[in-house]
């Protein structure tokens, strides 16, 4: 016997209706759980001149880790870490914020000199972003990429992450239709949280077998613990046989 339920599940089927979960239930599109969303483009937006689907895998071969550090540029933070990353020879995309890019262009030039690359992380750092408008999203994402772009003299940006992981389809091809392929992670460390340097690293630690991309904070408050565990966890990294790569473009 078909039940009503299941009646009304086929129809909405067979009309194409995706059932969603309820907010809060689903993963974090950024996050390892979330599938890599490969939409079909959308023809009412410019064509996508780059993969679309969320990049969470290296660029090299091998054993691999990707570091991200978002929220920068930051006067305190940033130079401190491009230090730490220098001694060690690591090299990482730095996840920005217009304003901050504008605010210190400084900055965001020495991180494009030391060989770093850079994605854009918006305007406003808006999670909520996915529950917006189309003109809304691409508004976020094409000023902070402008701003970043003056900041640097137009440095390339060829990654664009959405705050907290927030993408939408239409979102990551207005990214991906100015060069930007949509960046996600698979090792949350939950530093912004400040949880302290070891919790931070042992989470690192523990997460590398979801996969190589790693997320990290310099900017958006007090990253002395980060430091601290970017101290322990690049030299522990490259004993473990890890080489520092960039996610896949």
């Amino acid at each position: 016997m078909v039940t009503a339920g299941a009646a009304a599940a086929a129809l909405l089927a067979a009309a194409g209706t995706v059932l969603k979960a309820p907010d809060g239930l689903g993963a974090l599109a950024g996050s390892p759980a979330a599938p890599a969303s490969a939409t079909a483009p959308d023809p009412n937006l410019p064509a996508p001149l780059v993969d679309m689907s969320v990049s969470r895998q290296s660029e090299d071969p091998g054993r691999t880790v990707n570091l991200t550090i978002d929220d920068g540029p930051d006067p305190q933070w940033t130079p401190r870490i491009l230090d730490v990353l220098a001694r060690n020879g690591a090299r990482a995309v730095f996840c920005v914020l217009g304003p901050n890019a504008q605010a210190h262009p400084d900055l965001a030039k020495q991180v494009v000199a030391a060989g770093h690359r850079l994605c854009d992380h918006t305007v406003s750092h808006d999670t909520a972003m996915d529950h917006k408008d189309v003109g809304y999203q691409q508004q976020e994402i094409l000023d902070g990429l402008r701003m970043i772009q003056d900041a640097t003299g137009g440095a390339p940006v060829p990654y664009y992450r959405a705050p907290g992981g927030a993408f939408t389809p239409e979102s990551r091809q207005i990214a991906a239709a100015h060069g930007m392929r949509p960046l996600g992670w698979n090792v949350d460390t939950r530093d912004f949280e400040r949880p302290g340097p070891d919790q931070i690293v042992a989470t690192a630690e523990a997460q590398l077998r979801n996969g190589p991309t790693v997320l990290l904070h310099d900017g958006g408050g007090n990253r002395a613990q980060t430091l601290e565990a970017l101290e322990r966890l690049l030299p522990w990294l490259k004993d473990n046989g890890y080489a520092f790569s960039f996610p896949r473009r």
